[in-house]
């Protein structure tokens, strides 16, 4: 089950199972409220990936929906009033109505415009999501080499036989995600997937694949490239 630390009140949340509305609640188009709806889409996919029916409620402006749709954020969806429960996505000056509320810090930057999406992505995601995130260049240069070693090995790995994610590694990636959407330490986990010697390549893909429908980061893209 999925546990959020309520920017309210300080505690943790358990959500409960049934359908979930995650608003997420923007005003301006920079990148603070681009990262706002970021964590409001790996919010939703978390929870889907758990078995929770999610609708996904926003309004932002159209140059920050242009942007979101750059970095493959969902749009939004008919709200429903009343129905299920809500999780409140908001920047750390923003405010929403009673509710859980889902804190996430300021972003500045991207330095590099012709960054690819996948690595501003990635850079945004990279951090807690209640800190501060500065797309500098160190920041950006360390997503997209991530991104072509682990696209790479990705692709090398799904010539390999297919095997399925070994259950401590599925079980260390949910236990990150459902830990106040802990994404870092999503990131970690996958790390150690590619460093460990005795665990067979098709594992690694498997692996992989299940953790980019958290990530959104297409770490698949490449099969087919690298043969």
């Amino acid at each position: 089950m999925l546990r959020i630390t309520d920017a309210r009140s300080g505690e943790t949340v358990d959500v409960r199972p049934g359908l979930t509305r995650v608003h997420a609640h923007v005003a301006g188009a920079d990148t603070s409220a681009l990262r706002v709806l970021l964590v409001a889409d790996v919010l939703a996919r978390a929870l889907e990936l758990g078995g929770t029916p999610v609708v996904t409620v926003a309004d932002p402006p159209a140059a920050l929906r242009e942007r979101a749709d750059d970095l493959g954020i969902r749009p939004a969806e008919p709200d429903t009033p009343g129905v299920g429960q809500s999780l409140h996505v908001i920047g750390a000056q923003g405010t929403a109505p009673d509710g859980v509320r889902v804190e996430v810090g300021p972003a500045t930057g991207p330095a590099d415009t012709t960054a690819s999406p996948s690595t501003v992505r990635l850079a945004l995601l990279a951090r807690p999501r209640r800190h501060p995130v500065d797309l500098g260049t160190a920041a950006l240069t360390e997503a997209r080499d991530t991104l072509v070693r682990w696209r790479k090995a990705v692709a090398s790995w799904a010539t390999r036989p297919s095997r399925p994610v070994p259950d401590q590694v599925r079980h260390d990636l949910r236990t990150a995600w459902e830990d106040d959407l802990d994404v870092p330490a999503v990131l970690e986990v996958l790390r150690r997937v590619a460093d460990t010697e005795d665990m067979p390549d098709g594992a690694r893909f498997e692996t992989y694949a299940y953790a980019d429908r958290l990530l959104g980061l297409e770490l698949t893209r490449e099969i087919g490239a690298w043969t």
